[in-house]
C-alpha cells in the first residue's frame, strides 16, 4: 500500500466538513471547576461553528443547547452518549485518512493514555457515531483497535510525512509487544506515510500523555513547523526543550532543505493545587479559515498570537482562554478533533 501512495492522513488544514467535542458533565473530573470548563467549551464551539459545522457528544442535550444560546441549527449536530469518561476528543476521536481520495475513518485504541486512566466508555464513542448515522454513508468505519493510538500523538504534513515522539510510543502499556522498528512500520502502513520523523528530545512537566507532539510541535504548511521556545534559562525547561530545538533544526523537508522553524513562546508558569501544568501555545487547532490559539492570561498570549499569525498569514488567529483547560493537564487541541470533507453525513445535517 505504501508504494502506492494511496493512503494519506490529510493535514489539519485540509478543508473540515466539522469538529467534534466530548462536552463535560458533572460525572468527570471537571466537576469541582464544571462551570468554568463549560465556558470554556461553549467559547471553542462558537467559533467553530462560524465556519463548520460542530458534532457534540454530550451526556445531556437540553443543558448544552441551554449554554450554548442562539445557534443556527443546521451547523450543529448532537449525539447523546451517557457516562463519558472524560472529554478529550483528540484522543478517542476517530482518525480520518483518504484511501484512493475516498474518505476512511480510523477508530483506534484508546487506553487512558498507557492505562493511567479510565477509558472503557470513551473508546466506544466512535463506533457509537458510526451506527447512529453521524458520519456519510460512503465513509466506512475501520476498526484499528488492535493499536494503541492517539491522535495527539502524530502530526501529518499532508504529503507523507508523520512528526511524532518517541517517549510516548515507547511509553508503557500502549504497544508494548511492538518494537519501535515494529511501531514504525505499522505507522507507515496504517497512514501510507514515506517517513516518520521521531523527536527523542521536548517534554512538559504535568504531561499526563507520555509527550504528544501536539504540546511540543506541530506543522503548519508542509515547509514550516511552530514549537515551543523555552528562553528562560532558569526555567526546568529549558535544556529539555533546547535539545528539542537543536533536533528539530537537523530535520529535513524531502527535497532535503531544512524546514522553516518559527518558535512559540514558553508559556508563563501555570500551577494549580501546587502542581505545575503543562500550559502550550502549540496546542492549537486549525479550522476553516482560522486557527484557534490557547491563552492562558498572560502578557505572552498576544506574543504567541503575533507569532502564529506569521505562520497562517492567510488566517485569523482567534486566542481562547484555556486557564480552565490547562488545569486538567490538557488545553485546546486537546478537546477538538476535525474531520476533512465529505466526513460528516451532510445530506442529513443541512448542507452548509
Amino acid at each position: 500500500m505504501r508504494g502506492k501512495r494511496n493512503i494519506v492522513l490529510p493535514a489539519e488544514w485540509y478543508p473540515q466538513s466539522g469538529v467534534q467535542l466530548t462536552w463535560p458533565h458533572g460525572n468527570t473530573d471537571w466537576a469541582p471547576v464544571l462551570d468554568e470548563a463549560v465556558s470554556c467549551f461553549v467559547a471553542i464551539a462558537r467559533e467553530i461553528m462560524k465556519r463548520e459545522r460542530l458534532l457534540i457528544v454530550c451526556d445531556d442535550e437540553k443543558e448544552v443547547r441551554a449554554r450554548l444560546g442562539e445557534f443556527n441549527e443546521e451547523k450543529v449536530i448532537f449525539r447523546v452518549f451517557e457516562r463519558t469518561n472524560d472529554t478529550w476528543a483528540r484522543d478517542h476521536g476517530g482518525i480520518t485518512v483518504l484511501i484512493n481520495g475516498a474518505p476512511v475513518v480510523y477508530d483506534f485504541l484508546f487506553n487512558g493514555w498507557g492505562m493511567k486512566f479510565p477509558a472503557n466508555r470513551d473508546n466506544l464513542i466512535t463506533g457509537f457515531l458510526a451506527r447512529s448515522g453521524v458520519f456519510s454513508g460512503e465513509v466506512p468505519l475501520r476498526n484499528m483497535k488492535h493499536f494503541v493510538l492517539e491522535g495527539g500523538s502524530i502530526e501529518s504534513d499532508g504529503a507523507g510525512t508523520i512528526l511524532t515522539t518517541r517517549e510516548c510510543f515507547q511509553s508503557l502499556n500502549r504497544n508494548v509487544h511492538l518494537s519501535l522498528e515494529q511501531i514504525e512500520s505499522s505507522l507507515k502502513d496504517m497512514f501510507g506515510a514515506d517517513r516518520i520523523l521521531w523527536l527523542e528530545n521536548g517534554s512538559l512537566t504535568g504531561d499526563d500523555t507520555d509527550g504528544h507532539i501536539d504540546t511540543l510541535a506541530r506543522f503548519c504548511n508542509e515547509e514550516t513547523i511552530a514549537y515551543v521556545k523555552c528562553q528562560d534559562t532558569g526555567d526546568m525547561h529549558y535544556e529539555e526543550l533546547l535539545l528539542m530545538e537543536e533536533e528539530l533544526k537537523t530535520f529535513t523537508r524531502k527535497n532535503g532543505e531544512p524546514y522553516r522553524l518559527i518558535p512559540l513562546p514558553m508559556a508563563d508558569k501555570v500551577e494549580w493545587e501546587e502542581e505545575r501544568l503543562p500550559a502550550t501555545y502549540a496546542n492549537f487547532l486549525i479550522i476553516n479559515g482560522a486557527v484557534l490559539l490557547p491563552f492562558y492570561n498572560s502578557p505572552k498570549d498576544e506574543i504567541a498570537k503575533a507569532v502564529l499569525q506569521v505562520a497562517f498569514p492567510d488566517r485569523e488567529i482567534i486566542g481562547i482562554d484555556c486557564s480552565t483547560l490547562i488545569k486538567q493537564h490538557g488545553s485546546l487541541h486537546c478537546v477538538t478533533m476535525q474531520y476533512p470533507v465529505r466526513v460528516l453525513n451532510v445530506r442529513r445535517f443541512g448542507n452548509n
